[in-house]
């Protein structure tokens, strides 16, 4: 993420909170940062890594910061990869839909109506009542796939 899109995210992080009535502290800034700042998805022992580079930071702390900004929205993790990345739209809550290239690692954040709408009411149907719906589809996006074989 290029630096003038990187502060837009972090700038509308502080609104959205604000608004929420949320603390977002130097650390959970500094966590959505690197979260937002990474080329791809980034797990909690690199973004403590990254922090240590700078200041004393230990698990607990990043894990709380995390867990601060996934409940105001403002990153998703990632189930299969254990790593977070930061959210595309995060004005509104939303279940989203992650397209996960195999070959490059690349992910897109979708977020179709229609495809929330059939999860929930499939589970709707079973009687089971999901709390964090999230789809991660693994193939090849449109770069990789124009790519020549090796």
């Amino acid at each position: 993420m290029d630096t003038h899109r990187l502060q837009q995210a972090l700038d509308l992080a502080e609104v959205l909170c604000a608004r929420r009535g949320a603390r977002l502290t130097r650390q959970r800034r500094r966590v959505l940062e690197i979260v937002c700042a990474a080329e791809r998805p980034i797990g909690a022992y690199e973004i403590l890594n990254l922090i240590r580079g700078g200041a004393p930071a230990a698990p607990p702390t990043v894990y709380r910061a995390l867990d601060f900004l996934l409940a105001q929205g403002l990153v998703h993790k990632l189930e299969s990869l254990h790593a977070y990345i930061g959210c595309t739209h995060p004005e509104h809550p939303h279940a989203s839909q992650f397209l996960i290239c195999s070959d490059c690692g690349e992910v897109t954040e979708l977020e179709d109506a229609s495809i929330a709408g059939s999860l929930h009411a499939a589970a709707a149907g079973s009687g089971f009542r999901p709390r964090r719906p999230i789809v991660e589809i693994f193939g090849t996006c449109a770069t990789c796939a124009r790519k020549p074989p090796s």
